[in-house]
């Protein structure tokens, strides 16, 4: 008897269930102390992977590791500190004048509100979301490549785009689980379902979803 390919609502299930029971703790990956911290290293994430930035990020918050003092430093000496983590032209001018903001706009705190978090320099939704989940424990779904990845390859998208993958992992897991089943996804992606290492017919999870897929899931990029 064929074994049929799982339904939506049972892949759901399923994904949540594994999950769990694979990582029922979820250590925020980016290393920091405090929502500003946290935000500069989720800027310094884009384009780097998180363990270079933990690697890099003791030096910074040796020059400084507050709005106030940040402000103060020369870009070009955040420049120098960041170089490794890639793009350091454009995320020191982001992460010196963000500082700038927050000293003049925001009583030198982080805000915690979503589209104040977007207008600030070199922080985009993902890295608003983020910031709103991991440091204020607000329900978001940031969406990563990771994410947008695997969410085709269990069939939980159709990927279009970043913005249509998160609305739609909104639409199917509840909210209360969004905070910790990102950085799970994240977990996951890295260890089992990866770029290389999977193409929706290697993992447990793609197998288990789908166990009649004979061919590799094409995925759209984000």
């Amino acid at each position: 008897m064929a074994v049929k390919n799982l339904l939506k609502q049972e892949r759901v299930d399923f994904i949540l269930q594994r999950l769990e029971e694979l990582y029922p703790q979820t250590p925020i990956p980016l290393d920091h102390k405090d929502s500003y911290t946290l935000l500069v290293a989720v800027l310094l994430s884009a384009q780097c992977t998180d363990e270079r930035v933990n690697q890099i990020t003791p030096a910074l918050w040796q020059l400084a590791d507050n709005p106030e003092d940040m402000a103060l430093v020369p870009v070009e000496d955040i420049q120098a500190v960041i170089r490794p983590c890639g793009l350091s032209p454009q995320k020191s001018k982001a992460i010196s004048k963000l500082s700038q903001i927050l000293v003049n706009e925001y009583h030198s705190k982080v805000p915690e509100n979503m589209a104040a978090l977007e207008t600030l320099p070199g922080v985009g939704h993902k890295t608003a979301s983020v910031v709103m989940s991991q440091a204020f424990g607000h329900p978001a779904f940031p969406v990563d490549t990771h994410i947008h990845r695997l969410a085709q390859r269990w069939g939980l998208t159709s990927g279009k785009n970043v913005t249509q993958t998160e609305k739609d992992l909104k639409r199917l897991f509840p909210r209360e689980k969004w905070n910790k089943l990102h950085l799970q996804i994240i977990f996951y992606g890295r260890e089992y379902c990866s770029a290389r290492g999977c193409d929706g017919t290697v993992c447990e999870i793609c197998t288990t979803c789908y166990p009649n897929r004979k061919n590799p899931k094409k995925t759209k990029k984000a």
